[in-house]
């Protein structure tokens, strides 16, 4: 069927519980609670994205006739001389990613010798097989996947408070600022939320603060 991808890129994992391990990005274009268009923003039901996930003309970012040629330019952005101290860790990301991620490309990305993460928001069922699944979700979207390794909420949504939330089977509980105007003050609030619920822990943008994709 092929797949459609924003951008594939090799940098440092900024969030949640593998903050600061080396890591290709692939994400993948297209959402299901948003089009990515600017205009069509306050009809979404995700408004505050602050991803570009629109089109394939970011880096290494294109059309993928196969699941074999998308993992091969993957495994081509890890660094091979990192491959004896590391395994080689993807996180594949988007805009939503269940949208095209399929049992084959999960194979052949195994197959490329991927430890593979995913970041979605929840509202479809991933593929057997991923090794690490971080969801983060959206208020106003219902949420299918109630399971994973890690759930990452950007806080605050009305409609998405926290304590929706803890009756879920994560092994990782975080709550991240939302960006924007209201950084700081939010920020602020986190902290205050985890030092009450210490169940859950504050998650930042490092990516951001250190100037990395």
């Amino acid at each position: 069927m092929g797949y459609a991808v924003k951008e594939i890129y090799y940098t440092l994992q900024g969030e949640g519980a593998n903050t600061g391990r080396a890591a290709v990005f692939c994400r993948f274009a297209g959402c299901n609670l948003w089009s990515g268009r600017e205009e069509e923003r306050a009809s979404a039901v995700c408004k505050f994205c602050d991803t570009d996930f629109f089109g394939v003309d970011g880096p290494g970012g294109g059309h993928f006739g196969s699941a074999k040629d998308l993992a091969k330019a993957a495994r081509e952005k890890w660094p091979e001389t990192k491959t004896t101290a590391a395994k080689p860790f993807l996180v594949c990301t988007g805009g939503e990613p269940l949208l095209q991620l399929d049992d084959e490309l999960v194979n052949e990305f195994h197959a490329a010798g991927f430890e593979i993460a995913i970041e979605t928001n929840g509202t479809r069922l991933p593929p057997p097989g991923i090794d690490w699944v971080c969801v983060s979700p959206k208020a106003g979207a219902e949420l299918i996947l109630k399971s994973g390794d890690e759930l990452k909420l950007v806080f605050p949504q009305p409609g998405a408070e926290p304590e929706l939330f803890d009756s879920l089977h994560f092994d990782h509980y975080y709550l991240q600022p939302m960006d924007g105007s209201c950084r700081d003050e939010n920020t602020t609030m986190v902290r205050n939320y985890c030092l009450q619920h210490p169940r859950w822990k504050i998650s930042l943008q490092t990516h951001k603060l250190i100037g990395i994709p």
